[in-house]
């Protein structure tokens, strides 16, 4: 089984009030949550979040697909990019139709963990593996 990068191994000190942080992690675990080497998906998470700055749902609903295709090339996250890009577009998206873009207010919207986490897998794109990955970190700061 292939080793699992952390929050921390990121640069991400998750906190229980700092949404940034926690939509940074969940970019990352979205992206380690698909059939694609770890080390790949954390090069994508660096190029979209730190070198493109797309490290809110707001920026990163504003950059098109192909934009979005283009970074996830740069970090050799080939093999789903298209369907990732979109994905990525949609989370964005719907994070900030629905929770005004925090992770915070998805949580305060939820009666408890599962509650949480069935929220999250309204996500196009986020299965039980995003969730066993972005929980596995999160869980501690916000429940």
């Amino acid at each position: 089984m292939a080793r699992s990068i952390s929050a921390s191994e990121l640069g991400i000190d998750l906190t229980s009030e700092d949404d940034n942080s926690l939509f940074k992690w969940f970019i990352a675990s979205f992206l380690m949550g698909k059939r694609i080497q770890a080390p790949i998906a954390a090069q994508a998470y660096r190029v979209i979040v730190e070198e493109e700055g797309c490290d809110t749902a707001r920026k990163l609903q504003h950059c098109t697909s192909a934009q979005l295709v283009a970074m996830l090339g740069r970090a050799h996250y080939v093999r789903y990019d298209e369907s990732t890009a979109q994905r990525l577009l949609d989370l964005s998206a719907r994070l900030n139709a629905q929770y005004a873009g925090n992770i915070t207010q998805m949580r305060d919207a939820s009666e408890d963990r599962q509650s949480f986490e069935k929220r999250l897998a309204e996500f196009d794109g986020v299965g039980p593996k995003t969730i066993e990955i972005f929980m596995r970190d999160a869980a501690a700061v916000l429940f």
